[in-house]
């Protein structure tokens, strides 16, 4: 089963035959950060009274943030472009599954994915709560934009999200492991995936989202710039 994109499905691979690039991959750090960022939200969420573990936290909130800010470049703009540079933001790569290390984005993971179709499966956790027990309509758009670029991108024909829409037919509840499914057709004006999201055979929200139509290559970001070597970030301290 891939899982965000770090094993390339059937049709992964540009024209060329090369593996598509959509930025960087994250620091598996980042990525473990994120999980335990994600955890530790969900169970300040659920805390009953104040406790002295979380006094502890802010305490050290504070000096992590001002270690951390001296190993990153100073621009906080993506480098990406032609007038790119080290002195800015490494893009990561958002064609993926962008929770796997952005705890504020849903992590899911596909079970099978090519042209036409994908499924799989997503847990939405506590953070993610609006109404008691349910998730919130705004991340269902967010994952629902997420897995669609996912398949696209992953085929090698994306491009910007035209429009979404997202129909929400029963509470979709948190905490339950629920299916995806996507099917997905090139026309003449661009790619329109129809997905929906199923509990057991309960379908709760449907989704229809119209994107362009581009080639890896012709994207407005297609040159992604790479991590500066370390011996210039050590420098940079």
């Amino acid at each position: 089963m891939a899982e965000h994109g770090q094993t390339p499905p059937d049709g992964a691979t540009a024209a060329t035959g090369s593996a598509i690039r959509f930025g960087e991959q994250p620091l598996p750090q980042t990525m473990a950060a994120a999980a335990a960022i994600r955890r530790l939200s969900g169970l300040l969420l659920s805390l009953e009274h104040p406790h002295p573990t979380v006094d502890a936290m802010l305490g050290q909130f504070g000096e992590w943030e001002r270690e951390l800010v001296l190993a990153i470049p100073p621009d906080p703009a993506p480098r990406v472009g032609a007038t790119q540079s080290a002195s800015q933001r490494v893009y990561l790569d958002h064609a993926s599954d962008i929770g796997a290390y952005n705890p504020c984005f849903p992590e899911y993971r596909f079970d099978h994915l090519d042209i036409g179709a994908a499924v799989g499966r997503v847990t939405f956790p506590l953070v993610h709560e609006g109404p008691p027990g349910l998730v919130h309509g705004g991340f269902l758009a967010v994952f629902f934009d997420a897995v669609v670029q996912h398949q696209s991108c992953a085929v090698g024909l994306t491009g910007k999200t035209r429009s979404l829409h997202v129909t929400y037919r029963r509470p979709t509840p948190i905490l339950v492991e629920l299916r995806f499914e996507i099917v997905r057709s090139v026309g003449e004006t661009g790619i329109e995936s129809a997905a929906r999201l199923i509990l057991e055979d309960e379908v709760l929200c449907t989704a229809v989202v119209q994107t362009v139509a581009l080639p890896p290559e012709r994207l407005t970001g297609a040159r992604y710039g790479k991590r500066s070597p370390k011996e210039k970030e050590e420098t940079r301290r």
